[in-house]
């Protein structure tokens, strides 16, 4: 076609990957993409404490393969690729700063990485700058280091779809005219294939609604290409997600069921408006549900609506520079990946649209290298300056919102840790068990085991909990102005700051001696 990614190669030289004219990718190419994932790993460190603590999910995910606490109850729409991500630390350490740390500088290199898969497919600047405004994100550098799937969705859909255009705009196949086997093309095949994996080894859903329009363009992919990319996306996805799929008949009744779960728990997926919702929480809040309350500033969404309109000028753009399939198919991937996030669940989190914002950001980092140069060169630094004071004014905004929703997370996190203080001086010590509200994220801060017998975490029985009361020392939380469950109604309860704490007896004893 016309207006493709397509690169034309003279003499049939097959040099390495597809060219962009003006693209220099020895010496500051690659240091602008190095720069910007170093600056994002010291933004985290900076902005988001190392020793914030760990978040009620980010405890789920890190206690399956930890010391420091049993494996809370995994609901259906999880999957491992978090704990196994995080395993090389957890399995031997319980520091979340450390942990923090770790998870910090492996998403800068993932950051690093997966640009530099789109080298040639769009000039140095572009890339950098579209890093830079991923990376800058509030809703970026605050999930940047919690142990948590989106941002890593984000970077997988960055590397798969990448890797298929730059598979599918070389020109010749997987051999030379000498019939030596093209390494180039076979390393991003295999891209491909990671990309894919990566993202369904971190939500297996979230992988299908990104390669949703990479399949579709498998239509328009000739020869053995056509069948190698289908390959590989489908071994992807099948490595990323077989384990999810084989649990799914071992602990959840099967793959229908284990769907139908995890439906149940987002509130039943179906027609269902939330971009309202998406904008609540622009201002800094981790989990819109139920999504109520008023709208942030102006200021703090105006840049969500001009996503879009800066995206079609780069689309725009991408047509006159014959390159428009390099830029339609991260735009159409977005899209996909945003659709169950905006109009089928009725809540919200901004790391939800993580992966779209990721895809988003070349298109747009190509409209507003545009708008800088195609003035005039008298006018050229008018406007430059102009971005420039425009893109300030944004990150500004957005490191504002990331310290609120620090200084938030941060006393929640710090809240959770107190309440184990005093559990443990009530008694209530490993091996323990808690239940009621709020039981999983401070079970793992106390060390304990946690239980629910009814809501989306159930996984227990009232005799099944009065049973173990008899072993170890069991305790039940509600909210302190709120009622205890039935069974442990007639149990001591002491009030602690927000929350009261009900105590079996047999714990209540065994703490007292």
């Amino acid at each position: 076609m016309a207006n493709s990614s397509n690169v034309t190669l003279v003499g049939g030289r097959r040099p390495g990957p597809p060219s962009v004219a003006g693209t220099s990718w020895r010496g500051w190419g690659e240091l602008a993409l190095a720069a910007v994932a170093a600056a994002f790993t010291l933004a985290q460190l900076a902005l988001v404490r190392p020793g914030m603590g760990l978040g009620w999910d980010e405890t789920v995910y890190v206690s399956q393969i930890s010391a420091q606490a049993p494996p809370a109850f995994f609901s259906a729409p999880r999957a491992r690729g978090v704990s196994l991500l995080v395993a090389p630390i957890t399995s031997w350490s319980s520091s979340t700063p450390l942990l923090r740390v770790y998870l910090a500088l492996l998403s800068g290199l993932g950051l690093y990485l997966a640009l530099r898969v789109w080298r040639g497919l769009f000039p140095a600047r572009v890339l950098a700058l579209a890093g830079a405004l991923f990376a800058s994100l509030w809703v970026t550098v605050f999930y940047g280091p919690q142990a948590m799937p989106n941002y890593w969705v984000a970077i997988g859909a960055l590397i798969c779809v990448g890797c298929f255009l730059r598979v599918r705009a070389d020109r010749y196949g997987w051999a030379d005219r000498y019939g030596r086997a093209d390494r180039c093309d076979r390393a991003a095949l295999g891209g491909v294939g990671v990309g894919a994996a990566l993202m369904a080894w971190m939500r297996p859903t979230d992988a299908i609604w990104t390669v949703l329009p990479l399949l579709a363009l498998l239509v328009c992919v000739r020869g053995r290409r056509r069948l190698a990319l289908l390959t590989a996306l489908v071994a992807g996805l099948v490595a990323g997600a077989g384990e999810w799929v084989v649990e799914a008949y071992v602990s959840y009744g099967g793959l229908g069921q284990r769907l139908s779960d995890a439906s149940h728990i987002q509130g039943g997926l179906g027609w269902n408006i939330a971009v309202g919702d998406q904008l609540r929480s622009l201002g800094g809040r981790a989990l819109c549900r139920p999504c109520t309350g008023a709208m942030p500033d102006v200021a703090v969404m105006a840049w969500w609506f001009v996503l879009p309109l800066l995206a079609a000028l780069g689309l725009a753009v991408a047509v006159r520079a014959r390159r428009t399939t390099a830029t339609l198919v991260p735009l159409t991937c977005a899209t996909t990946a945003a659709v169950p996030y905006l109009f089928l669940i009725g809540y919200a989190a901004p790391r939800f649209l993580l992966p779209a914002y990721a895809l988003l950001a070349i298109p747009v980092a190509d409209a507003l290298v545009h708008l800088g140069t195609v003035p005039g060169r008298a006018w050229r630094p008018v406007a430059v300056a102009v971005l420039a004071l425009v893109i300030a004014g944004h990150v500004s905004v957005q490191y504002a919102v990331l310290e609120k929703a620090v200084d938030r997370t941060t006393a929640s996190h710090r809240g959770w840790a107190r309440t184990a203080g005093e559990l443990h001086r009530l008694g209530v010590r490993p091996p323990c068990l808690l239940t009621g509200s709020e039981a999983i994220p401070i079970a793992f801060y106390t060390g304990c085991s946690s239980a629910q017998t009814s809501g989306h975490n159930a996984n227990a029985t009232r005799a099944g909990i009065l049973r173990t009361a008899t072993r170890i020392p069991v305790a039940a939380l509600a909210p302190a102005n709120g009622s205890a469950p039935a069974y442990a109604r007639g149990w001591p309860s002491h009030r602690y700051g927000a929350v009261r704490i009900h105590v079996a007896p047999a714990a209540g004893e065994g703490g007292r001696g």
